[in-house]
């Protein structure tokens, strides 16, 4: 879509226009990423430089994808959405501040909240994947194995 058949970018498309063309955020309507259920769809956002998308919604598998591989899917309220995009409309330049650990977003004189799941939001804020949410569980782990171990002596060889 960036493109046209003989290869030359589109100056309609919006990441071809100088003011977005280094965007670190989308901003997009319901259901951002419904049907994308390749991590693929991430990839391509995210080798592009976007570290952040907001939406209303966003595909379930999409939004899996996203969080585990660095990306923010923040979601807002269709109308903060579309005060989000007429702002940006008006004034192109704008700049928009995505704050993970307030779970907040400015944008000139606009101030949303946003939701993510708080499993998301530590994930995020952590750079971790899922070994190393695994490793923040190495105390409990450690202590399930061994009370498991001391109650059933046999299972483990010695």
């Amino acid at each position: 879509m960036r493109f046209d058949a003989t290869d030359r970018e589109r100056p309609d498309f919006p990441l071809n226009r100088p003011c977005w063309r280094d965007a670190k955020i989308i901003v997009s309507g319901r259901n951002f990423g419904g049907g994308s259920s390749r991590e693929a769809a991430v990839y391509a956002l995210y080798d592009y430089g976007i570290r952040c998308v907001i939406a209303p919604s966003f595909g379930d598998i999409f939004s899996q994808n996203a969080t585990k591989n660095g990306l923010l899917a923040a979601v807002l309220s269709e109308a903060e959405v579309s005060a989000l995009v007429s702002a940006l409309t008006r004034e192109p330049t704008l700049t928009v501040t995505v704050d993970l650990v307030s779970q907040s977003i400015a944008c000139g004189d606009l101030q949303c909240r946003f939701t993510i799941d708080p499993a998301r939001r530590t994930r995020l804020l952590n750079g971790w994947d899922d070994f190393d949410v695994t490793c923040s569980h190495r105390m409990q782990i450690a202590e399930f194995k061994a009370a498991y171990q001391g109650a059933r002596p046999w299972v483990t060889p010695s």
